[in-house]
């Protein structure tokens, strides 16, 4: 993310693969300076350098997707704050914005894993709806395309959205915050298991595989009520 963000940064006649691929080390260099504790990712040193070099062929792919020499991004790495109609807060990165001339936008994520078959879509298309609201209710304007750039197997997952789409979106999204509301208010939140359980490095205290519940912490709950305006 951080060489396909700074690649931009050079003039567009340099955006090449061969510079994106001499950007990597220098790029991770330089993170390791600001979070030195990003090495403790990795069991031993010899893990590093695979793990590195593994970044080099999504870099190539980028390329297969898309000519940055022709592109000038509005906004890199984008911070977005919003709130819905109904006072709940929304906030993400935004890896790039683009726009055109006549002031139409597209929003660009780039994911380093493999793009979803069909069926499996509709997580990815609410990640996008996610920024695209998130935008429409910050300058009240819907981005005319969102996309995902799947750098693993180099494929584009578009999706145009419309106005409906923002309603079907607060209806989800209110809905998701009403139950988190119930279950501050039981002081209870049941465990959910999925497929993606199996990564999870929080099994260990859940109580769905045999932990015993963790104590109420009453500071985080009262956190979590922040992103909801007090005047709503």
């Amino acid at each position: 993310h951080s060489v396909l963000e700074n690649l931009f940064l050079l003039p567009a006649v340099e955006r090449n693969e061969e510079q994106a691929q001499d950007m990597l080390i220098p790029h991770w260099e330089a993170h390791l300076e600001k979070h030195p504790e990003s090495l403790k990712i990795f069991s031993t040193a010899a893990e590093i350098t695979p793990w590195l070099e593994s970044a080099r062929p999504l870099l190539k792919n980028y390329f297969d997707l898309e000519n940055p020499r022709y592109l000038e991004p509005a906004q890199r790495e984008m911070f977005i704050n919003a709130y819905l109609p109904s006072g709940l807060a929304i906030r993400g990165i935004i890896d790039r914005l683009d726009k055109n001339t006549a002031g139409d936008i597209r929003i660009v994520d780039y994911k380093t894993g493999k793009s979803p078959q069909p069926q499996f879509q509709e997580d990815a298309i609410f990640q996008l709806l996610f920024y695209v609201a998130a935008l429409y209710f910050r300058d009240g304007k819907l981005p005319l395309r969102a996309q995902l750039l799947y750098l693993k197997n180099s494929q584009i997952l578009s999706y145009d959205p419309v106005e409906a789409d923002i309603d079907l979106f607060c209806r989800q999204v209110d809905s998701v915050w009403k139950n988190i509301l119930q279950s501050l208010e039981k002081r209870y939140f049941a465990p959910r298991t999925s497929p993606l359980c199996s990564w999870c490095s929080f099994k260990k205290i859940c109580p769905a595989f045999g932990a015993s519940t963790p104590p109420w912490n009453e500071e985080g709950a009262a956190k979590l009520l922040t992103v909801q305006r007090a005047d709503s």
